[in-house]
């Protein structure tokens, strides 16, 4: 393939893995700054909902540096690796969603776990992986 299709599908799994990321860690630092906006309505948050929120947080954070440095230093090995690695989690995200009947957190993740694949399995049929 020529560079410019490399080029151009690092690019799309680029800004697809870095939105992944980023939102997963927002999500999980909202849990734990203001845990109220991401606990079901009616829940009060509590030592419980801090906890998980810094598990969340200890999974997405370390995983959104690596795919943020991949982008960074153009590692298309890395990026391809980091990205599908964000994309299953995702989907497992999608699947604790249909779990609680949460259609709204089924399908969000869902969405991202379709995109990031696509993006992924792109970039690594263009880079020849």
């Amino acid at each position: 393939m020529s560079a410019v299709s490399e080029t151009s599908a690092f690019r799309l799994a680029a800004w697809i893995t870095a939105i992944n990321v980023l939102v997963a860690s927002g999500f999980a630092i909202a849990g734990f700054v203001a845990p109220q906006a991401i606990l079901p309505p009616g829940a009060a948050p509590g030592e419980a909902s801090s906890v998980f929120a810094l598990y969340a947080a200890a999974r997405s954070l370390p995983l959104a540096a690596f795919a943020l440095w991949a982008i960074a230093w153009r590692n298309v090995q890395a990026l391809i690796v980091l990205g599908a690695l964000a994309g299953v989690i995702q989907l497992l995200d999608a699947g604790i969603g249909l779990v609680q009947h949460n259609v709204g957190k089924a399908i969000g993740p869902s969405v991202i776990a379709v995109l990031q694949a696509f993006a992924t399995v792109r970039l690594a049929s263009r880079a020849g992986g």
